[in-house]
């Protein structure tokens, strides 16, 4: 017997458990929906990321299609167990026979005897039954590497499941975020629009005193115009992210309440700003990153392939016992018509034209490739990390240089603003120092969700994304 490389990780038992009772709770009598798991979208007016998590991992569909793949695996380890049981089958048949006329003619000479056999009738019928038992000595360990196959087959969908909720956790996420990012636009949008109409109004006011002029009262209705654009934009680009968050999340026609709101954006933390962790990072991912365990599932599964190969080089040896009975004319049976037989027998291919030495060599290979792609998964893995530490940090600095540069553009549009109401700048600076905070601050607010995007990022390369929803 070959040792299998068994996960004995506790990181591994902690998401077994945790597999097997999300695939528990999707695959129910009844279907779960937000209600069933006290959340009514009807009675909440702010929508935060967790909760659109919680219901996106409770109603996805193909969420809930992963977690029917894990009862099958779970059904096919039952089907490996059940070889070491033994079987027990009935048999029963009934025939007629009739003899031909040429039978009937036919004479045996029996001790110098001349007999005729058959008679004008010469028909039987006959009744059979048979009880058979067969169980399975010895087969080679094939029966063991069956069943390991089967185990890591279910750890592998286990964890596949899981690899499908840390994705749909980041696609939910990376909707919510465009949608907050279209409501801070829409809010840069409203007070472009709101700064324009009070230039407007004040330049109506002017040229009714005669001090201001036609063309100054164009322009702030034309850069009024052009904030309400740039807000109907923004407001196609929040409608569809809550579309697509709602499709995320599961909601059967895609469709969040009108009144339901999301979260603003909350100030940046210390924790936001500090720096990530680089080596903790990467040995946490190369620990709990549910692909890699996919994957080492899928390497043990091969493994036992191997041992299933090799198990053809043993002879297999088979109990079998039966009872039968059989009655000619008369489905009743007496104590003497009932026979028994009782044998171990044993089966050795000697020669299978090199049948299996091959799939041996298949197995061998099928395990090298499983390997291979577990080395080159840990190694995109490490690399997903370090990118995402890298963008963290890119973000971080980048959050800082917006916010400075907001501040600066800000002073400056106050203070073109107050030489242009005192007459000592042209409305073409008004415009521009406008134009240009509208800028600053759309950067900023991108920064602002850029930085959360890149933390997210990072939990969902190393796996932390999946924490806050495991099971107590």
């Amino acid at each position: 017997m070959h040792n299998l490389k068994l996960l004995g990780k506790t990181t591994l038992a902690g998401l077994l458990v945790f597999g097997l009772t999300v695939a528990a709770n999707a695959a129910g009598d009844t279907p779960l929906d937000t209600k069933s798991a006290g959340i009514n979208l009807d009675t909440i007016e702010v929508l935060d990321l967790e909760t659109s998590q919680r219901i996106g991992l409770l109603q996805n569909p193909d969420l809930m299609a992963a977690s029917e793949r894990v009862n099958q695996a779970r059904a096919r380890v039952r089907q490996a167990q059940a070889a070491y049981w033994p079987t027990l089958g009935a048999e029963g048949s009934y025939r007629r026979e009739e003899i031909s006329n040429n039978k009937r003619k036919e004479r045996v000479i029996t001790g110098g005897a001349t007999i005729r056999t058959g008679s004008d009738d010469d028909s039987t019928n006959i009744y059979r039954v048979e009880m058979i038992t067969t169980w399975t000595v010895f087969d080679g360990f094939r029966r063991h590497y069956d069943n390991a196959r089967a185990r890591f087959g279910e750890e592998e969908n286990l964890a596949s499941l899981m690899e499908a909720r840390r994705l749909l956790l980041s696609a939910i996420a990376d909707n919510y975020y465009v949608a907050q990012l279209a409501m801070e636009n829409i809010a840069i949008a409203d007070a472009d629009e709101e700064f324009n109409t009070r230039q407007l109004d004040e330049a109506r006011a002017r040229m009714r005193v005669g001090t201001g002029s036609l063309s100054d009262v164009l322009n702030f209705e034309v850069q009024v115009n052009a904030a309400r654009s740039a807000r109907n934009g923004f407001e196609r680009d929040y409608r569809l992210a809550m579309i697509g968050l709602a499709a995320l999340m599961g909601i059967p026609d895609a469709g969040l309440p009108p009144t339901l709101k999301l979260s603003a954006l909350q100030p940046e933390t210390e924790k936001d700003l500090a720096a990530p962790a680089d080596t903790e990072n990467i040995v946490y991912a190369l620990d709990n990153r549910t692909d890699i365990v996919r994957d080492q599932s899928i390497v043990n599964q091969a493994e036992a392939g191997v041992g299933i190969a090799r198990s053809q080089y043993w002879p297999e040896v088979e109990f079998r016992a039966s009872v039968d009975g059989e009655q000619d004319n008369s489905p009743s049976y007496e104590k003497d018509d009932i026979g028994s037989t009782v044998g171990l027998f044993l089966n050795y291919p000697l020669f299978t034209g090199g049948e299996r030495r091959a799939r041996l060599a298949e197995a061998k290979f099928q395990k090298n490739e499983a390997e291979d792609n577990l080395d080159a998964t840990r190694i995109s893995v490490a690399s997903e990390v370090r990118e995402a530490i890298a963008n963290v940090e890119t973000a971080q600095r980048e959050l800082l240089l917006q916010q400075n540069n907001a501040e600066l553009v800000k002073r400056n549009r106050d203070l073109v603003d107050k030489e242009f109401n005192a007459g000592q700048a042209s409305l073409v600076r008004l415009n521009e120092a406008q134009r240009d905070l509208n800028q600053a601050t759309s950067q900023l607010a991108l920064a602002r969700v850029g930085l959360r995007q890149t933390w997210k990022n990072l939990d969902v390369a190393t796996g932390r994304i999946l924490l806050p929803f495991k099971a107590p």
